[in-house]
C-alpha cells in the first residue's frame, strides 16, 4: 500500500500572545497516536511569515508529521481533523 504524509503545524502562541498549553499539544499528539500508532515531531520551532493586504504576520509553530496508508478513510479523517483543529481555534485561538 502506498503511503501518504500529512504535516500539521501547531502555533506556539495564541493570538493574544499567551503560550499554547502543553495539554492542548499533548491532546493532539495522543489523538494521532491513538488513531495511527505514532507521529513524528520536530523539537525546534518553525517561523511562518505571510502578508495579507498590507499587514505582515509572523508565527512560530511546531511541526508534526504522520505517515499513513493512502486510503480514502485516512484522507477523510484528516479533512475532518483539520476542521476539528480549526473549530478549537475559533473557541480558544489554538490554531
Amino acid at each position: 500500500m502506498r503511503k501518504r504524509r500529512y504535516e500539521i503545524l501547531l502555533p506556539v502562541r495564541h493570538n493574544d500572545g499567551r503560550l499554547v498549553s502543553r495539554e492542548l499539544v499533548e491532546q493532539t499528539w495522543e489523538e494521532l497516536v491513538a488513531r495511527f500508532g505514532g507521529i513524528t515531531g520536530a523539537p525546534q520551532t518553525y517561523l511562518g511569515i505571510w502578508v495579507k493586504g498590507r499587514i505582515r504576520f509572523e508565527e512560530e509553530m511546531r511541526r508534526f508529521t504522520v505517515d499513513v496508508d493512502n486510503t480514502a478513510g485516512n484522507r477523510e479523517f484528516f479533512t475532518r481533523y483539520k476542521r476539528t483543529l480549526r473549530s478549537v481555534s475559533n473557541r480558544s485561538k489554538y490554531i
